[in-house]
């Protein structure tokens, strides 16, 4: 087995997979930018580095800052959780590559076929298992799409190569929104999973959204550990997961999982995968295949009782699977609560900021919670709003929606808004207690006054802020990039001295200064536009000198994984562009100045 295993990953997962690695007696190494200094994960490996600045791209995404790292600490395998790296095929092969260190997943060849839709598309169509009509090779031209259209009809899903969550997929009701959302959905693409590479699908209107979890051992032998069932979603982001399926019979339930399991044995896949598919009216269609640990699959180890993330270690160590198919069974009913820091009453808005005054999670018999922060953490809000997942067991599903209304009422959090109250909402919620919603159910049927009456009664609101003096503090000091804590004693409040010698006013914040790199200053007069939400610039519309009218959009937002265009509320000429493609900005930033 390992000696010691870098997590490049943060937050829940991280810790996730590091409790699995002190199981199995294996030491563990975090990663973290300057936005985690302090981060949970941080706190819980043996050993920590630096690999950059708060964004992303510049540090979770920068392939060779995460290898460096593992070298440094002389890790031999790296396992990258889900999201940033873990379904990038290019790191996976450059960790493969790298002496001495061992990529918990699977491989880089196997994660090119099955993670790129197109490819995987064609591997399970070959495989026999159904596909919904589409696609399988990506589109470039407006024409393609309406070729599609003239054959299949509409609506048309546009989905991103590399995407997922809903990232980079666009739906075309009509022949007018070609050219508009194939754009948009090769710059999600890009943006996202630096792929610009589109497919098209029938989009179906009342779909179930059924996943299979897999795994498979270099030996070749594939199991399936059942279905899970993610229907309940928003803006196709997931956010109450369950399972077994209460939609499937146990004939359909067979017939996927075995579905799932051939298709994966064609691929010569090996690790942990998720297969996802569509059903509607008793039919079921092939998705996608997830080339990692999903967010999920907690659900299928409450049910199971096996630990995916320990076989994942111990696959890519070269260890057989020990258990047959028949071996596995699914034991009651679980479900997963994403603890999301948004407000569902504002429109799943992300919170802006916030300390965790009370941090008090349930517990009992059947409740488990995968967290990383600690009362009296700050929030980060430069990743994702997800921040902890509430899990419960039931020997039925009617056991486990009760124990879930209990364990949310139990869940007390002060001083960062979350999306708890909603979820009481939906365990109240008569078509989804009765198992009958569908994916589109929270966009077309939520009643908001509801979840806006849920908030005002259960919900938090975000902390003030304001700093009280500081007796004790524990400080980091970073030596080559490797973290070590010091403990230090501070007597007395720190005044604050403005950077420009006087406590004069400010002109208003430009974006960009949260991520550690050089501020632009706002010079320019005229009227500011700023951004109304935290969020990623896609796009920048307009240059400096520009004429522009009163309503024209300026800039493409993309926050709570849809784009949003930010218009000038009155017409001029553009004195400033205040931000690139690609920022990160918070609510109130300027982003361009018109004059």
């Amino acid at each position: 087995m390992f000696d010691k295993v870098l997590v490049a990953n943060r937050g829940e997962i991280a810790v996730r997979v590091m409790r699995a690695c002190e199981e199995l007696g294996i030491d563990t190494v975090a990663v973290y930018s300057d936005a985690d200094r302090n981060a949970g994960h941080v706190r819980y490996a043996d050993e920590a580095y630096n690999i950059g600045p708060a964004r992303a791209a510049d540090s979770y995404l920068d392939h060779e800052a995460v290898i460096d790292a593992a070298e440094k600490a002389g890790a031999d395998a790296i396992h990258p959780g889900y999201g940033f790296l873990a379904e990038n095929a290019e790191f996976a092969g450059k960790v493969e590559e790298t002496e001495g260190v061992t990529w918990v997943g699977p491989t880089s060849h196997s994660m090119e076929q099955l993670g790129e839709k197109t490819k995987a598309r064609k591997v399970m169509q070959e495989a026999d298992v159904p596909i919904v009509p589409g696609t399988t090779d990506p589109v470039t031209e407006p024409e393609d799409v309406h070729a599609f259209g003239e054959e299949y009809g509409y609506p048309i899903a546009i989905k991103a190569e590399g995407g997922g969550g809903g990232r980079g997929m666009k739906v075309v009701r009509t022949e007018d929104e070609v050219e508009e959302q194939l754009e948009s959905a090769q710059r999600e693409g890009e943006a996202y999973f630096d792929n610009d590479s589109v497919y098209l699908e029938r989009y179906l209107e009342q779909p179930r959204h059924i996943e299979v979890q897999i795994i498979a051992d270099q030996q070749g032998n594939v199991r399936h550990l059942g279905e899970r069932d993610c229907s309940l979603q928003r803006r196709h982001q997931k956010v109450i997961e369950e399972g077994p399926s209460p939609a499937l019979s146990d004939a359909l339930r067979e017939e996927i999982g075995e579905a799932a399991r051939q298709g994966v044995k064609a691929s010569d896949y090996v690790n942990a995968g998720t297969v996802e598919f569509l059903v509607e009216d008793g039919e079921f269609f092939f998705l996608e295949v997830n080339t990692r640990i999903q967010v999920e699959h907690c659900v299928t180890e409450e049910l199971t009782g096996i630990d995916i993330v320990k076989w994942q270690l111990r696959v890519a160590d070269g260890d057989e699977l020990d258990f047959a198919q028949e071996d596995v069974e699914l034991e009651g009913h679980a479900m997963e609560f994403r603890i999301n820091a948004e407000n569902a009453a504002q429109d799943f808005a992300p919170a802006r900021s916030g300390s965790l005054d009370v941090y008090d999670p349930p517990g009992g018999v059947g409740v488990r919670l995968d967290d990383s922060l600690r009362q009296g953490d700050d929030l980060v809000t430069d990743y994702d709003s997800m921040i902890a997942k509430l899990i419960v067991h039931g020997s039925d599903r009617e056991e486990c929606l009760a124990r879930g209304r209990r364990a949310l009422a139990e869940y007390d959090i002060e001083g960062v808004v979350t999306i708890i109250p909603f979820h009481r909402v939906m365990l109240e919620d008569e078509k989804f207690v009765a198992g009958e919603h569908t994916t589109k159910y929270l966009d077309e049927e939520l009643d908001d006054e509801k979840v806006a009456d849920a908030q005002a009664k259960w919900g938090s609101a975000e902390s003030s802020g304001d700093d009280e003096e500081v007796v004790e503090r524990e400080f980091t000091v970073e030596v080559n990039g490797k973290r070590f804590e010091v403990n230090l004693e501070q007597r007395g409040e720190i005044a604050a001295v403005p950077a420009n010698g006087n406590s004069g006013g400010q002109k208003p914040k430009p974006a960009g200064g949260s991520s550690g790199g050089s501020e632009t200053v706002v010079d320019a007069e005229g009227e500011t536009v700023s951004a109304e939400m935290q969020g990623t610039i896609l796009d920048v519309k307009v240059a400096e000198g520009d004429e522009i009218e009163s309503g024209d959009v300026v800039c493409v937002l993309e926050a709570m994984k849809m784009e949003n265009d930010v218009v000038a509320s009155r017409g001029g000429t553009v004195t400033q562009i205040a931000v690139s493609e690609g920022d990160s900005v918070d609510m109130g930033d300027v982003l361009v100045v018109v004059d």
